[in-house]
């Protein structure tokens, strides 16, 4: 479990493909304080260590998360946000999120507004019952705070301290990023589906 607080950013040194999965070498400043089998989360995607070699680290991600992610086009240079799980005695500064990636939103507009920026991204529509006016969301692995959400877009306002602490500083129009929709929202969501399903019998 994660909090959506970016404790620092990690550089991909090397891309190794392994059959239809892909092994990714960082360096970060937390490596010395890893562990093998520890989770991990990259851009909001929870991975475990594999390895781990003075400040350099290996994780894998499968063929499943590379196609539900933008892992799969993460490359050599690329710096990604590293957040290690939460403890329980820690404060909750961000919002609970699990390190499972619904979907990837696009960049579609960059703006920015005397001292902070204001990105907008689109979704896919069929997530629309998850997005509300001022929601949670996590973005690349930031907890953020969601508005002018409408069906398939939404937006986030970006604090100095997250652009110069998050690789949101590197962020493109067009680019994809990892979105993780509000936990709590997503049981709601399944409970009333549940509920339809069993009026109708």
């Amino acid at each position: 479990m994660f909090t959506g607080i970016i404790e620092t950013v990690g550089t991909l040194e090397e891309v190794l493909e392994n059959g239809g999965n892909r092994s990714f070498l960082i360096r970060s400043a937390i490596t010395p304080d890893l562990k093998v089998d520890q989770s991990l989360a990259h851009n909001g995607i929870c991975l475990t260590v594999e390895k781990i070699e003075k400040d350099l680290y290996q994780v894998t991600a499968v063929a499943e998360t590379l196609a539900k992610t933008n892992a799969g086009q993460w490359q050599k240079g690329d710096q990604v946000n590293l957040e290690r799980a939460m403890t329980m005695n820690a404060r909750l500064d961000g919002h609970m999120v699990q390190g499972h990636v619904d979907t990837v939103a696009i960049c579609t507009h960059i703006e920015e507004m005397d001292g902070s920026w204001k990105f907008t991204f689109s979704f896919p529509e069929k997530f629309r019952a998850l997005m509300i006016e001022k929601g949670s969301v996590c973005v690349n692995g930031i907890s953020l705070t969601a508005f002018e959400v409408n069906d398939s877009q939404f937006s986030v306002a970006i604090i100095p301290f997250t652009w110069e602490h998050t690789n949101l500083n590197r962020l493109q129009k067009g680019q994809p990023v990892n979105i993780e929709f509000d936990m709590i929202g997503k049981y709601i969501q399944r409970h009333i589906q549940v509920l339809q399903l069993n009026i109708g019998k």
